[in-house]
């Protein structure tokens, strides 16, 4: 059975960091005293879930969730700095702090270390997001005792709803993208900043030049769409908002 543990204090532990290339520490009171936090953790860094939806969720919507009172926002795994640290490089993530539970010790004292032997990952932590006021547990989504790796309740969605339901957008929003493009990482960022999940649709990959063309007569990245309509680059989407 595993626990919940809301109205409770966070165990009280030191984590192990590498941080410019020198060993360094953040304690459970450094992070948690008189601040509100989410921490969502999770099986394991570089895993499908894990890299395509949890941790992308939180940093896409950090923006709302700083709006409305969060300090910080921490990814959580049973996993070394070392690879928690190439993990966030790999993900170019902006706004959440990694945090390694290298040892186990905060996730076993949470009561939601689990034996993942029989797919050699070994002990790890269960899939979880929670919001800390002032080192106590106000509410905690843990992911239903299931075979496999569910995915239903921790995500950053979930999380905001609790905090806001008003500052959950309802908006389907797509952008077509390609790489190295400046515009599409300025429509990306404008679209995080205002709050907004999307999905991202790359050209040549998703979708080829063709298909670009026939559905937006245009040949030029990024598209995007909002509620399925066309609103077009980033300086329309800037407009967009602005009217």
């Amino acid at each position: 059975m595993l626990t919940n543990k809301e109205n409770q204090k966070v165990p009280n532990v030191t984590f192990k960091l590498r941080a410019n290339d020198e060993w360094a520490e953040r304690s459970s009171d450094e992070i948690f005293n008189d601040k509100t936090v989410i921490v969502f953790s999770l099986p394991g860094a570089f895993t499908p879930t894990c890299s395509s939806a949890h941790l992308p969720g939180y940093d896409e919507l950090a923006p709302k969730f700083f709006a409305n009172g969060v300090d910080e926002i921490i990814c959580m795994s049973v996993n070394d700095t070392f690879v928690m640290n190439s993990w966030s490089a790999d993900q170019h993530t902006k706004n959440v702090s990694f945090i390694p539970d290298g040892n186990g010790e905060f996730t076993d004292a949470m009561g939601l270390l689990v034996d993942k032997s029989d797919i050699g990952f070994g002990k790890r932590s269960w899939r979880y997001a929670m919001l800390v006021k002032n080192g106590i547990i106000e509410k905690m989504f843990i992911e239903p005792e299931v075979p496999g790796d569910p995915f239903e309740v921790s995500d950053a969605v979930t999380m905001l709803k609790h905090i806001n339901p008003k500052a959950v957008s309802s908006d389907e929003i797509a952008i077509i993208t390609k790489p190295d493009c400046p515009f599409c990482t300025k429509a990306k960022a404008l679209l995080t900043e205002k709050g907004y999940q999307f999905e991202e649709l790359e050209l040549g990959k998703d979708l080829s030049l063709a298909a670009l063309k026939a559905i937006t007569k245009a040949t030029a990245v990024p598209q995007v769409f909002i509620n399925g309509e066309l609103i077009g680059g980033s300086d329309k989407l800037a407009a967009h908002f602005n009217a």
